[in-house]
């Protein structure tokens, strides 16, 4: 979150309880999202907003029965608007509905370790790539 300084698209992808929304959690973090405010799972919610140095949706479409239902969600305006948008269960969007910047797959490899694999897609992702080669668990 940190290295974000430009509106993008971040398809999630991994089984349920790999880690998605903790991922979430943390980009909100970097965008200086305040501590005081929670960020949570929107399955039920389908869309939660945070105010941060950049605007973060967090969106879960797990629930979603159709493309019918995405767009009644007014995904079209949250995917062309000024903020981020973290995108749970992302591969429920047609792909013409969606051009993710960053697609981040979760594989869990046990109880307590995650494999990412990141694929990038939009312009100029070196600021992210250095970004992360910088960062360190503490």
């Amino acid at each position: 979150g940190e290295s974000i300084d430009r509106p993008m698209v971040i398809a999630l992808d991994g089984d349920l309880g790999s880690g998605k929304t903790t991922l979430v959690k943390g980009i909100a973090s970097g965008l200086e999202v305040p501590p005081d405010c929670p960020v949570t799972s929107p399955t039920y919610t389908l869309v939660n907003e945070y105010e941060g140095r950049l605007r973060l949706f967090h969106v879960d479409l797990y629930r979603l029965g159709g493309s019918g239902d995405i767009h009644d969600l007014g995904m079209d305006d949250i995917l062309a608007g000024d903020g981020i948008v973290a995108i749970e269960w992302a591969e429920r969007l047609d792909k013409d509905d969606l051009a993710p910047d960053m697609v981040i797959n979760i594989e869990t490899t046990s109880d307590f370790e995650r494999v990412f694999t990141i694929f990038f897609y939009g312009p100029e992702p070196a600021n992210l790539i250095e970004g992360m080669r910088n960062f360190s668990l503490q």
